[in-house]
């Protein structure tokens, strides 16, 4: 398969032909899913073009044509009868989750699936389409303008393109996982793009995306009041968060605590002019609440233990069992064990990680532990490492 089926080019524009459209998809098991949105200047993404296919049917989907109701496609999606495929499916299942009221699953993730069978860690969906069914996507239409109108018939071909090869792509690694009895190493992957927390954005909850660089109730406050304003604004004025304000801002914010609007004005990371907007008196508001009572508005956060660095030595000797384990197995090494894994397990005797837990804890956390312990020895050897049981 080198290049996308040719066929008809089926656009739905009406609530009529969605209808019948979605009668016809909904006679499988699965749907191959991509969408093409806009989010650069928005808070929320505008969705410009719906894909969908089933295994002998496919359509585009116009959210954005005069008067369609989305509602026989939103149900068909939150079917959990039927699998819901995509590639790198965070972003839309965020689409999906705002669209009907929740997360579309189950879903199944080829690029979560491609870690599973070898073929690279965040691997793009160019590269899967070329090493999976040896296709070519043409992306010079990936940042066209997908909300001018009418859409262009390279535009349209681009978009049904992704499906096509999408659920080609599904049925072959499906396959090969069923196969090898790893369907489960993707579970807990799938489950985690199915928690519904991360496509809520509660400003109450905002600061948890910043990194704690303090643990002083003052700082906490300020950074959660703040984080949690500018959540709030954004979401208001439909405009990316970056472009109300900038993390560093709000962690300079946090940790110099300016009490006026000439204290902000003087700082680095906010801009300039930014206390005379019509944010400015909001911004100095939450600051002021914050710090005039940090117990109410501090969130709860425990602070790490000091257990100092790990043991060098250790580490990288983990980091090559690790990565003569993937290779063995063909699979990669994220999808295993993560940098602070690693790191856990050269410090701690057995840290409550994923990497000692199921399957991970047979092909690799058990290694790790006897290598650890001295039941265990790496070698070098003509064709890589070589893992010794002593």
């Amino acid at each position: 398969m080198k290049d996308a089926e040719a066929g008809e080019i089926r656009l739905i524009t009406d609530t009529a032909g969605l209808e019948e459209a979605c009668e016809r998809l909904s006679g499988d098991d699965f749907l191959a899913v991509d969408t093409e949105f806009h989010r650069e200047t928005t808070y929320w993404p505008q969705v410009c073009l719906i894909q969908v296919a089933s295994s002998d049917h496919d359509v585009l989907v116009d959210p954005l044509a005069k008067g369609i109701d989305l509602a026989p496609l939103n149900k068909l999606l939150a079917d959990p009868s039927r699998t819901k495929v995509f590639h790198a499916a965070r972003q839309d299942l965020e689409i999906f989750s705002r669209l009907i009221g929740h997360v579309p699953g189950p879903v199944f993730d080829t690029q979560i699936a491609a870690m599973a069978c070898g073929l690279g860690d965040s691997i793009s969906y160019e590269n899967l389409v070329s090493k999976v069914v040896r296709g070519t996507v043409d992306k010079s239409s990936q940042f066209t303008d997908w909300v001018r109108r009418p859409l262009t018939e390279k535009q349209l071909t681009y978009a049904r393109g992704d499906v096509l090869y999408l659920r080609e792509i599904y049925k072959i690694l499906r396959g090969k996982l069923e196969k090898q009895n790893r369907m489960e190493w993707i579970e807990d992957e799938h489950a985690a793009l199915l928690d519904p927390e991360i496509y809520q954005f509660d400003p109450a909850t905002a600061w948890k995306r910043l990194k704690i660089r303090k643990y002083r109730n003052d700082y906490l406050a300020v950074l959660a009041n703040v984080a949690g304003w500018r959540e709030r604004v954004a979401q208001e004025t439909d405009k990316p968060r970056g472009r109300i304000l900038k993390d560093d801002a709000i962690q300079e914010i946090a940790q110099q605590k300016p009490r006026t609007l000439e204290a902000l004005e003087r700082m680095r990371a906010v801009q300039q002019g930014f206390g005379k907007s019509r944010h400015g008196a909001g911004l100095l508001q939450a600051i002021n609440q914050a710090l005039d009572d940090p117990d109410a508005y501090a969130p709860k956060v425990d602070e790490p233990e000091r257990s100092g660095p790990p043991p060098g030595a250790m580490v990288e000797l983990l980091k090559v069992l690790l990565k003569q384990v993937s290779d063995d197995a063909g699979v990669a090494t994220r999808l295993i064990a993560n940098a602070a894994d690693v790191e856990s397990l050269a410090r701690e005797k057995e840290p409550d990680i994923a990497a000692l837990k199921g399957w991970r804890r047979e092909l690799f956390g058990e290694k790790a532990l006897k290598l650890k312990s001295g039941k265990l020895a790496l070698a070098a050897s003509p064709k890589g490492v070589k893992i010794i049981e002593l």
